[in-house]
C-alpha cells in the first residue's frame, strides 16, 4: 500500500508560470485548463486587493516604501497556501511560484525596502522551504520585452496597475533574466522552459500547443533554459 502511494505521488508534477506583469500567464493557464488531468491555481490578485477590506497591493504601488513589506508578507502567505494544498490532479499548472524573489529582491535594490525587511522576509522564506514540500518540477518563463508588457497593461486598464512606469517593469524583467536565464540571482530548483512571449494572441496558442508535451508530460522535459 505504502508503495501504491509513492508511485501515485510520484506520479503527480507541479509547473510553475513565471514572467514579468502582463508577459501572458493567465493566457497560458487558460488554454492548458483544458487539458485533461490538470488543474490551474492561478494567483490569488483577488485577496491582494481586498483584506478585510483593504488593499495592500494598491498601496504597494502608491507607496512601496511603506507598505511593500506588508504586501509581500501576506503574498508569501498565500502563495503557500496555493502550494500546500491537496494535488487532485496529476499536473498542477501555477501561475508564479512560491519563489518570490523577483518582487523582493526589486524593492530591496531600489531601495524602498530596508534590509532589515528583506531579512525578516528571507528568514520566513528559508523556513518554509527547510519545513514544507513546496518544490516545483517545472519552470515555464514568458520571456517578453518589457516594452511589450506596458502596452498590454495600458490596454487591460487594471487600477492599481496604472502607476507602474516603464522602469518598473524594465527592472522585473532583468531580474527575471538573472534568475532563469543566467542563474546568477538565486539557485533555479527546476528546469526551466523559456518561450518567447512578445507575439499575439494567435502566435502564442501555437507556441502553447507546440510545448504542449514538453509542459504536460513528465518524460518530455528537458533541464534548461
Amino acid at each position: 500500500m505504502e508503495n501504491a502511494k509513492y508511485n501515485e505521488k510520484e506520479k503527480k508534477s507541479v509547473i510553475c508560470v513565471e514572467g514579468n506583469i502582463a508577459s501572458g500567464k493567465t493566457t497560458c493557464l487558460e488554454f492548458f485548463c483544458k487539458a485533461t488531468d490538470v488543474e490551474v491555481l492561478t494567483e490569488p490578485v483577488s485577496k491582494w486587493r481586498n483584506v478585510r477590506g483593504h488593499n495592500p497591493l494598491g498601496l504597494m504601488y502608491h507607496d512601496a516604501s511603506r507598505w511593500g513589506l506588508t504586501l509581500q508578507t501576506y503574498v508569501q502567505l498565500t502563495m503557500l497556501d496555493r502550494h500546500t494544498r491537496p494535488q487532485m490532479s496529476s499536473v498542477q499548472l501555477m501561475e508564479r511560484s512560491m519563489e518570490r524573489y523577483i518582487f523582493v529582491e526589486n524593492l530591496y535594490r531600489s531601495g524602498k525596502m530596508p534590509e532589515v525587511d528583506h531579512v525578516v522576509l528571507s528568514e520566513w522564506f528559508d523556513w518554509i522551504l527547510r519545513n514544507m514540500d513546496v518544490s516545483v518540477d517545472l519552470i515555464v518563463y514568458l520571456r517578453t520585452n518589457p516594452e511589450t508588457c506596458y502596452q498590454r497593461l495600458k490596454k487591460r486598464c487594471r487600477e492599481e496597475e496604472k502607476v507602474i512606469p516603464l522602469e518598473y517593469l524594465e527592472a522585473i524583467h532583468h531580474l527575471h533574466e538573472e534568475w532563469l536565464i543566467k542563474g546568477s540571482l538565486f539557485p533555479v530548483a527546476a528546469p526551466v522552459l523559456v518561450i518567447e512571449a512578445d507575439h499575439y494572441m494567435e502566435k502564442m496558442l501555437e507556441l502553447f500547443e507546440q510545448n504542449r508535451d514538453r509542459i504536460l508530460i513528465l518524460e518530455n522535459r528537458k533541464h534548461g533554459p
